[in-house]
């Protein structure tokens, strides 16, 4: 692991050199050995990310630019605009929506840990951990986020639509 401070990007140079229309994760961050995962998505005009939980992290959302609403499991909607910075606690049901200039957005959140296949004798002792290979489905083949859905619409992550959805 490199334990040297480091820049990573420049996020006006990101933005700027960006195709305008360009949907989705922009920038992912990737180095070896981290903790943290973040991602910058952007969402065009109108287009949103459907409601989903997720059960496992707290994530943050910093709004860089656009705006739109964050919808909550409890039914209210929060106004994001930006420079605004949210927090998403675990187990909360949230969705987003972009506004008129579109949306974009850096999360961060604890890394998650990879996808593995317990062993049926260490099921039987506690074991939590690694996801059955049957739910490759609810694995976005844009970022490779395992959805906490079972009929995903859109990746929680990036905002694409998941294949064979109603969104296709």
């Amino acid at each position: 692991m490199n334990a040297t401070p480091q820049v990573l990007a420049v996020l006006d140079d990101l933005l700027s050199s960006s195709a305008p229309d360009a949907r989705g994760a922009l920038w992912r961050l990737a180095e070896q050995g981290r903790e943290l995962d973040a991602n910058i998505v952007r969402l065009p005009p109108g287009a949103g990310v459907g409601e989903h939980q997720e059960d496992t992290l707290d994530v943050l959302l910093v709004v860089l630019s656009g705006g739109g609403d964050l919808r909550t499991g409890g039914g209210d909607t929060l106004a994001l605009t930006r420079a605004t910075v949210t927090w998403l606690p675990r187990t909360s049901r949230r969705a987003l929506e972009a506004g008129p200039e579109g949306l974009t957005y850096l999360t961060v959140h604890r890394r998650r840990p990879g996808l593995t296949i317990a062993p049926a004798a260490k099921a039987s002792t506690g074991y939590e951990g690694g996801e059955a290979p049957c739910m490759l489905d609810l694995v976005c083949p844009e970022c490779g986020r395992l959805s906490a859905d079972r009929a995903p619409r859109f990746c929680s992550a990036c905002g694409e639509p998941f294949p064979g959805s109603r969104a296709d």
